[in-house]
């Protein structure tokens, strides 16, 4: 007898409610606009995960709503647009915005390790001083399931955090998520995930873990590259931003969590 097939999850209803969205608020308010994936994930973010948005996408295009096509970004990456089925010149438009993802995502630009300086200045300036980077070991404690680190530890009133920071548009990738949090339970550290955006569920799983989640809102550029950012927010309207330092408001939210939890184990 052959074994049943497990039955499907339920279709998530938010996918209306986000193809409603999406065909109103975007393609129907600008229908000579071009958008890309990653934008329109970004931008319905306040109210859809992002993969909510994909799969809103997905059937839109496949019903025909919306018209879809993939170009090359550079070698080895490809980027999708979408466009308002009314919009019979988006290719001058897509070519401007391929341009553009290209050049704030140039590797030379640094985001990654500019997000990393900028916070462990921040948190230094909080009290949380950086003890190691790069971690895989802790008192001892050495961490070989797996060949990933930490980006930072810091120590505050006899509290250690094994922190990660990630300063992308899309969400820290759930796989790594449960690897760096089964890290900071190995190493005896509380998770702390310095995040532009992270999902409810990602910000509860950390929170059961006995972590906190800072969640920024910006992608931060190097300072100097104000010029950039204009051009990103005027094109793209992407939360980015280049400030000198991370606000004192930001880390405070950080610190008054600490207070509250200080002396707890970690879980």
């Amino acid at each position: 007898m052959l074994n049943p097939e497990p039955p499907h999850p339920p279709r998530d209803a938010k996918i209306d409610l986000a193809k409603a969205r999406l065909l109103n608020d975007f393609f129907g308010r600008h229908p000579d606009e071009v958008f890309y994936g990653r934008q329109l994930e970004v931008l319905m973010e306040r109210d859809f995960y992002h993969g909510i948005t994909v799969r809103a996408l997905g059937e839109l295009v496949a019903e025909k709503k919306v018209c879809s096509k993939k170009v090359q970004l550079n070698e080895s990456i490809e980027i999708g647009f979408h466009w308002s089925r009314r919009n019979r010149y988006w290719k001058r438009k897509a070519e401007a915005h391929r341009r553009l993802v290209l050049e704030y995502s140039d590797p030379n630009l640094g985001l990654g390790p500019h997000a990393e300086l900028m916070h462990t200045v921040a948190l230094a300036k909080a009290r949380f001083l950086p003890v190691a980077d790069t971690v895989r070991s802790y008192k001892g404690r050495v961490w070989e399931e797996t060949r990933h680190d930490l980006d930072l530890v810091v120590e505050r009133d006899g509290v250690a955090y094994g922190v990660e920071i990630k300063n992308t548009l899309s969400y820290i990738d759930k796989r790594e998520l449960e690897v760096k949090l089964a890290m900071c339970a190995f190493l005896g550290l509380r998770p702390l995930f310095i995040v532009r955006m992270a999902p409810k569920s990602y910000v509860e799983l950390v929170r059961l873990r006995g972590g906190f989640t800072l969640i920024i809102a910006w992608q931060l550029y190097p300072f100097g590259h104000q010029d950039l950012v204009a051009r990103v927010r005027q094109a793209l309207h992407l939360p980015v931003d280049c400030p000198r330092a991370i606000q004192e408001g930001t880390t405070g939210r950080l610190v008054r969590w600490h207070e509250a939890q200080r002396g707890a184990p970690p879980r």
